[in-house]
């Protein structure tokens, strides 16, 4: 399991940077993070039972607290607060970023919401 050695946020860009021991460094927009929350109220409690986050694209990080030595509770100031990211979900959601975000675009288009641009991947 990678372990973080970098953890910033840059509130005016809404990204969040997180480096780990292993030389991956990531740039997370906080939109990404909210819309790809860990929390049973984003992925349900099963298969197919994914909650599509809208309306998410200026939520801002409030409040980054440390869960032991594994994980971070995000605070959004939408009052979500219940996803508990692991070093390990961190390191996906970095490694995958291009990937899930287009995912999550398409599902917008399959619902006829149409976002106004897309997020690159970004790694530092």
């Amino acid at each position: 399991m990678p372990h973080p050695t970098v953890i910033k946020l840059r509130t005016k860009s809404k990204i969040f940077i997180i480096g780990f021991d292993d030389g991956t460094s990531f740039e997370l927009p906080f939109e990404y993070l909210r819309v790809n929350s860990p929390s049973a109220e984003v992925r349900g409690h099963g298969p197919g039972q994914e909650v599509l986050q809208l309306g998410k694209h200026t939520v801002m990080i409030t409040k980054v607290e440390p869960v032991g030595h594994y994980a971070l509770r995000l605070v959004f100031d939408d009052g979500h607060d219940s996803g508990l990211y692991t070093w390990d979900y961190l390191s996906e959601l970095g490694r995958t970023h291009q990937e899930k975000w287009q995912s999550y675009l398409n599902r917008l288009q399959d619902l006829g919401i149409a976002y106004p641009t897309s997020v690159p991947n970004k790694t530092v």
